[in-house]
């Protein structure tokens, strides 16, 4: 029995107390709260404008806005330099999300948001020391995400002490001395947390679990928890193992992808290249979402290669683009569920019926388990309840199950509009369903695609950062550094949150991310935060997590990945891991913002030789060769044997995926269908679902620019997207700004002031931007199985804000007009 799975399997949450739930509802019902307000994004109208959406994605404007944030931030030479070295084999890996690699790579190698996730840390801009003597924390507190992040790279270790408003610097042996000495000061290991973003590659993510683990706690959370933990439960539970297995290559293959929850255009939009290679090898699209996304609809993102007269090309970018999705599915919030149980209804009664329903019976007989259940529950499933669960009509469900049944190779592809919702977990197993019902496992341009937020989330899981580790992955760590590491499991993200309010967790450590503008309930966040002794963070920018703190605070710098890591006098490489398991290299080539700066490795080192001396981990000499970390690799995680020659001689390799091989690692040796209920909201008058979304210019919580061209929104954030029938219903208007509260169990949350934004979203559902919305995502309100919150399926109400509308918005325009109509009628 795979290990892996009995860790998920026997996942139990830990709740919250009753002490705090009480706690938490008196800090919700205070009307001012200074925590929670320096938590939050101040609110900014000035300068709104909702307008013409782009129908396009990519093309010229993405090649504009590209070059306009590279010359803005680094200059025209260096934009120039770093550009041709964005996720090339001898460059560094995109900071941003974790979209595979080709195997032949063009000059430029990156999207729009990958030029602007290495703009942004590449900047001239500098933050120092003087920066903090002239601006108090409440000071920055009541300045927006935006321009925290517009100021410039920090340069030098600083701390906020006892008492104080102010950082002031440090040096780094009294950092390291000072989070070392309230380390020691703790009464028990598990009094501490470890976080990490995908920011962080493979080598110091390996080096903070082993840290945590020769400190004694297995309190690793870190940003999987809030985005793709219910997709590895779900995977493990049902294929053996907690990632997707399909590689780039599949693509072209393929003859129909289905894509549910996911917004490629601005999320992962060098998907699109694979996307559009695959639509000319004559492939189908399906995409299911409640809005309908440009990166979803038409990308114009033509292949040099396919103009010999390069005349040619300028027309093809400006150009209407090509059609993407050959089938629409506008779902309503959390009724996808009930969108593949009515495909895989329609494919077993065309199948009984004699005709071509896309079942692989042979593959369902070999390879699976489970199959009689699902097909009993099919059966039982009435087309009323799937029609009313999804929001749409049967015929455009039918629609989409003959493109199923006449299928031989399809892709499922998803992100987080299936995993952020209580049933996130029953979610992807409906999804791994549908691909067990055709077959379509471990053959070319057929499988499952997990669309990975930040570039190595699922590297750093891969070293170990999981707050449930395997047995035999702590007694490898073990017997690689002769100790004993913990085996009580650790906590996870929402987890720490609550431990940290009750007083559990007295020290926050975190390696990149943003955790209070990334997690859910910003309020009890806040005050969780503020309880801890002491929260340490190393970053590169300045976010809010950083004016949110323990009673003392450090911020400690490090390089950013496209600047030069230099140890003992010798370049370092480090490495990441995309999400189809490709592992490669990243070398960073500019000079570092600061001279001051230190690499994440020599910082987990650092501390580790202050905190522990050089036994039985030799921490100064692991942070002055990585191979060396890298050799430690080999003998404890599976898949890395001969890391250092395989990276250095073939580049890049793929991990095992036994899901790929048809070899599926379940207590059973086959894959497993699942059984899952059509979840029902009963939403009262007056009710919708929101979901929490990002905007075009931004990548998870950092803030790029203030616009979302693709849906219209220009110069603010603090905008909800809803139907024009319920805004009419509702009594409200276009450019109204209204008060936002969450309603679940009893509490109620609010969120004041956004503007009323028309839009092509389905009835009874809304959209807003986070972190703004995050204050309404109730902390306890997780996915079964795997405790990830549920960001995307909040249960809110609407009442007319006292302001008026600012003048300076204009509504006037439509925000998109897609034309829905174009479906598939016909068998194809």
């Amino acid at each position: 029995m795979s290990d892996t799975f009995e860790s998920y399997r026997s996942k139990e949450v830990v709740g919250q107390s009753e002490a705090a739930r009480r706690e938490a509802a008196a800090i919700l019902s205070a009307a001012s709260d200074a925590v929670a307000d320096r938590a939050q994004n101040p609110e900014e109208f000035a300068g709104t404008r909702i307008g013409k959406a782009h129908m396009v994605a990519a093309g010229i404007p993405a090649i504009e806005k590209s070059f306009e944030f590279g010359f803005g931030e680094m200059g025209p030479v260096r934009t120039m330099e770093t550009f041709t070295r964005i996720n090339k084999r001898d460059g560094f890996d995109c900071q941003s999300c974790a979209w595979g690699n080709p195997d032949h790579r063009k000059i430029f190698e990156f999207c729009e948001n990958g030029a602007k996730a290495l703009s942004d840390e590449a900047t001239g801009k500098r933050i120092t020391a003087k920066f903090f003597a002239e601006h108090s924390v409440l000071e920055l507190a009541e300045k927006s995400d935006y321009w925290l992040n517009h100021q410039g790279r920090l340069t030098e270790p600083m701390i906020l002490r006892h008492g104080s408003e102010h950082y002031e610097p440090i040096t780094w042996d009294a950092a390291f001395q000072f989070v070392a000495d309230e380390l020691k000061a703790l009464e028990l290991p598990d009094q501490a947390a470890f976080y990490t973003s995908g920011k962080t590659t493979n080598e110091p993510a390996f080096l903070l679990g082993l840290f945590a683990r020769q400190f004694g706690t297995n309190n690793l959370p870190d940003c999987s928890n809030m985005c793709q933990e219910s997709s590895g439960v779900a995977l493990t539970e049902s294929v053996g193992i907690g990632k997707g297995s399909v590689t780039v290559n599949d693509f072209p293959k393929s003859d129909l992808i289905i894509i549910f929850g996911n917004n490629p255009g601005t999320n992962h939009p060098r998907a699109l290249t694979s996307l559009q290679a695959a639509k000319d090898a004559g492939a189908k699209i399906i995409a299911v979402n409640p809005l309908p996304e440009t990166g979803l609809m038409r990308v114009a993102n033509p292949n040099p290669q396919d103009y010999p007269n390069p005349l040619e090309l300028p027309f093809a970018l400006l150009g209407k683009g090509d059609a993407l999705a050959d089938l629409y599915l506008p779902v309503r919030i959390n009724g996808d569920v009930a969108v593949m149980k009515g495909i895989m209804k329609f494919m077993l009664e065309e199948d009984a019926a004699g005709r071509a329903g896309g079942v692989d019976h042979v593959f369902i007989d070999e390879f699976t388990s489970g199959f009689a259940s699902l097909a009993d529950d099919l059966k039982s499933a009435t087309w009323e309840d799937i029609v009313n669960g999804s929001g749409l009509n049967k015929e455009q469900i039918v629609a989409a199950g003959r493109l199923c049944a006449a299928s031989k190779r399809m892709i499922g592809v998803w992100a987080m509009g299936l995993t952020q919702q209580k049933n996130g977990v029953d979610n992807v197993l409906s999804l791994v369903n549908l691909q067990l019902l055709g077959g379509h496992m471990g053959r070319p341009g057929a499988g499952t695609c997990c669309m990975r937020g930040h570039s190595n989330v699922q590297g750093d899981r891969t070293m170990g950062i999981w707050e449930r580790p395997g047995k035999p992955f702590l007694e490898a760590l073990g017997r690689e550094f002769n100790f004993a590491p913990p085996q009580q499991w650790g906590k996870d993200v929402v987890e720490t949150i609550h431990a940290m309010h009750d007083g559990q967790i007295k020290i926050f450590f975190a390696i990149s991310g943003n955790f209070i503008s990334n997690t859910p309930d910003t309020a009890y966040t806040a005050h969780a935060m503020q309880r801890c002794r002491l929260t340490v963070h190393v970053s590169t920018k300045l976010n809010r997590s950083h004016i949110v703190t323990g009673e003392q605070a450090l911020i400690l710098p490090c390089i950013g990945r496209a600047e030069r890591d230099v140890q003992n006098g010798q370049e370092q490489f480090v490495t990441v891991e995309d999400m189809m398991g490709e592992i490669g290299t990243s070398q960073g080539r500019l000079a570092p913002a600061s001279a001051h700066l230190r690499s994440d490795v020599a910082i987990i080192a650092g501390l580790g030789h202050v905190l522990f001396g050089e036994s039985p981990v030799r921490w100064q000499k692991l942070a002055g060769n990585y191979d060396l970390i890298r050799d430690a690799v080999s003998r404890v995680v599976p898949g890395f044997a001969n890391f250092n020659q395989r990276i250095r001689t073939e580049k890049t390799f793929y991990l095992p995926n036994g899901a790929r091989d048809r070899r599926f690692e379940t207590p059973s040796g086959k894959a497993q269908f699942s059984v899952t209920p059509i979840p029902k909201h009963d939403l009262g008058p007056g009710e919708y679902l929101m979901m929490t979304i990002r905007t075009h210019d931004q990548f998870n919580s950092t803030i790029y620019g203030l616009d979302d061209r693709y849906r219209g929104v220009y110069g603010g954030r603090r905008v909800i997207l809803l139907n024009t029938d319920d805004i009419r219903e509702a009594g409200l208007k276009a450019g109204q700004l209204v008060d936002i509260r969450s309603h679940f169990e009893g509490e109620t949350r609010l969120a004041p002031s956004f503007l009323v934004v028309p839009y092509t979203i389905s009835r009874h559902c809304a959209a807003t931007y986070y972190p703004e919305t995050n204050v309404l995502v109730p902390v306890r309100s997780v996915a079964d199985k795997s405790n990830q919150p549920a960001s995307k399926c909040v249960r809110i109400t609407l009442t007319p804000s006292p302001e008026a509308a600012p003048r300076d918005v204009d509504v006037s325009m439509a925000a998109i007009t897609y034309n829905l109509s174009r479906q598939v009628p016909t068998r194809a």
